[in-house]
């Protein structure tokens, strides 16, 4: 026996209505991530792989798509922002911070912190890839919900 097997039109439906019930309260329209730092090195800088970033892991679970806005603070100048951008519904997106550059890039191997906004409540997941040492270093934690 197969640990899987097709889905019936039957259990397909009671999916359909789940996501249909599913509440939109799953997640905040206000995140923040008080700590973030993007390396200016890394081990390969041409293994895109490996190339050392920053992250904010989204997942959108309604059924309407996200407007978002993304400010970056700083220690010594004013906040960068906003980024904009969209996530479809009950999709997720893995974004760099090194892939913002509109209205500017986010400064290397300089300290920030940031604010994600979304018209929609959303879930975020922090992330960072320090490869500057071959024992490359990860860390990941949900980021703070504001409401």
């Amino acid at each position: 026996m197969h640990w899987f097997r097709r889905n019936t039109r039957q259990e397909q439906h009671n999916t359909a209505r789940v996501w249909a019930l599913m509440p939109n309260e799953m997640g905040s329209r206000r995140w923040a991530i008080p700590e973030g730092y993007i390396p200016g090195g890394s081990v390969d800088p041409d293994n895109h792989a490996l190339l050392s970033h920053e992250a904010a892991c989204l997942l959108n679970l309604t059924a309407d798509d996200a407007d978002i806005a993304i400010t970056i603070f700083f220690e010594d100048r004013e906040p960068a922002g906003p980024y904009r951008l969209r996530l479809k519904s009950r999709r997720t997106l893995h974004l760099r911070f090194n892939d913002l550059k509109d209205p500017e890039p986010v400064p290397r191997d300089t300290s920030y912190a940031s604010l994600i906004e979304s018209s929609v409540p959303i879930i975020v997941q922090h992330t960072r890839l320090d490869s500057r040492n071959p024992h490359i270093a990860l860390l990941s934690t949900i980021a703070y919900r504001l409401d």
